[in-house]
């Protein structure tokens, strides 16, 4: 995965975090994931698909996860429920929904999110995607952005 793909959603998480929750979302160090391990028990998982191909999953601790869906709703929540869940869900739709508006030569679709919880849970992504991980300290506490994606016209050239 090259910087051009990566960069929109670098943008469209500080965007959405800007925008829609009133926080600040500052990047950490971009590193290649190795394990499928998350490190949070919250993810968001958005599929993409059209001439690349891939994952977006933002990766949430219960806390972050809590005052986000606060923000959204615009009402004090104290625990992780079917609201706060949607809420990861909608988040994470806006990601990638950002980023593919600036990724149109791919002509991608985004899936319904999904949202996952429990600790370590693992999300597979596509087998020839590379994934990309970018930790973020945000206002409300630390979380991560990950990025899987494999152009389909490149790897069907080979």
């Amino acid at each position: 995965m090259q910087a051009e793909h990566i960069n929109p959603f670098l943008r469209a998480v500080t965007n959405a975090f800007s925008t829609m929750l009133n926080c600040e979302a500052r990047r950490g160090k971009m590193t290649l994931m190795e394990n499928g391990i998350r490190d949070y028990p919250i993810s968001g998982v958005i599929g993409l698909s059209g001439k690349a191909v891939g994952t977006v999953v933002i990766n949430l601790s219960e806390e972050v996860a809590v005052k986000a869906a606060s923000a959204m709703l615009m009402d004090e929540l104290t625990a992780v429920d079917e609201d706060v869940l949607d809420a990861v869900g909608e988040l994470a739709n806006m990601i990638a929904g950002q980023a593919k508006a600036e990724l149109e030569e791919y002509q991608m679709s985004v899936s319904l999110p999904n949202v996952i919880t429990g600790d370590g849970h693992q999300i597979r992504f596509p087998s020839g995607a590379s994934r990309i991980a970018v930790p973020f300290d945000t206002d409300f506490g630390p979380m991560n952005l990950e990025v899987g994606l494999e152009l389909v016209e490149a790897a069907a050239s080979i």
